[in-house]
């Protein structure tokens, strides 16, 4: 008989589900809502509920189903402890678990933006390298690290949180996290605004930033045009990233860096700036990591949460 895994991504708003044939890709995915603050001990028969449904529409055996794995949005131990996950009113718990107990089979679970560096790993534009570590780009800066195909969560579940790599102690304004001078504060999609603003704030030169609501799709657009203000933002988000590269890769030295999320679909133009600044920052390496462009774009999460699933077989 078949044996399947499933990898599930849960999310503030909506949890998304993947079911896989044993080493193989997936043949099916779908979106639950997650009603986490209204019923957050309810979460996991609502994920079980959608699983046993979907392989009976496919005509699944239920006795198929070998494992599954996880991710959420907050710090997860080794162990599977969780302390908190704020989006989901949830903490003080162990959520494997608890859908293992629904489910009836193996579950693992991992830090989200972890299990996708994972699923870059194993699926996508990492999937020809076994350490590699990941770079998501939003209205935040997540990342994963991945070394010899296993993730590197720690011994508290926060290995990988590179978005608050402190990169400017003498920054003023504070990050979310209550320090200051974090890559977020430069490289996330605010940061970039918030830097676009300060260099027009500080200069006469003729932008085409001063007539928008400034995006960092904006700048980043204005920088493939050749506009100077865009230019000098990119500049300074590509020496942070750098920076904090070489952090990693002067830790844990990689084969890859990824760089996903939002801001990433600006293509080129950012893996240009950040190899720049990344070989001012790791002199010591005369063989670079590989920065690529993450594959996987929202289903990261789901393929990830598979191959955490496999790791049980």
């Amino acid at each position: 008989m078949q044996e399947y895994v499933v990898g599930i991504d849960i999310g503030g708003t909506t949890i998304k589900l993947a079911i896989f044939p044993k080493g193989e890709k997936d043949i099916c995915t779908w979106e639950i809502k997650t009603k986490g603050f209204e019923n957050v001990n309810g979460i996991w028969q609502d994920i079980t509920d959608a699983i046993r449904a979907k392989f009976d529409e496919l005509g699944i055996p239920q006795a198929s189903l070998v494992a599954a794995g996880l991710d959420l949005p907050g710090p997860i131990r080794e162990d599977g402890y969780i302390p908190w996950c704020v989006n989901l009113g949830m903490g003080e718990c162990y959520p494997a678990d608890e859908l293992s107990k629904c489910l009836g089979v193996p579950v693992k679970a991992g830090n989200d933006a972890n299990v996708a560096a994972l699923g870059e790993v194993y699926y996508g534009a990492a999937k020809e390298f076994e350490s590699a570590a990941l770079f998501t780009l939003g209205t935040g800066v997540g990342g994963g690290i991945i070394v010899k195909g296993r993730i590197v969560a720690g011994n508290r579940g926060i290995g990988g949180e590179v978005g608050h790599f402190v990169v400017n102690p003498d920054e003023e304004l504070a990050c979310n996290c209550g320090n200051h001078g974090c890559l977020e504060q430069y490289a996330s999609a605010t940061g970039m605004v918030r830097t676009a603003k300060r260099i027009m704030a500080k200069s006469d030169k003729a932008s085409v930033l001063r007539d928008l609501e400034v995006s960092a799709k904006d700048i980043c657009d204005a920088a493939k045009a050749g506009d100077e203000i865009a230019l000098e933002t990119l500049e300074v988000f590509g020496k942070y990233m750098g920076m904090a590269i070489s952090y990693v890769c002067q830790t844990v030295d990689p084969d890859a860096i990824i760089i996903g999320g939002g801001v990433s679909k600006a293509g080129q133009i950012l893996i240009d700036v950040i190899e720049k600044h990344m070989g001012n920052y790791t002199h010591i390496a005369k063989e670079k990591a590989k920065v690529v462009l993450a594959g996987l774009g929202n289903d990261a999460g789901t393929y990830g949460a598979a191959a955490l699933a496999m790791e049980l077989l």
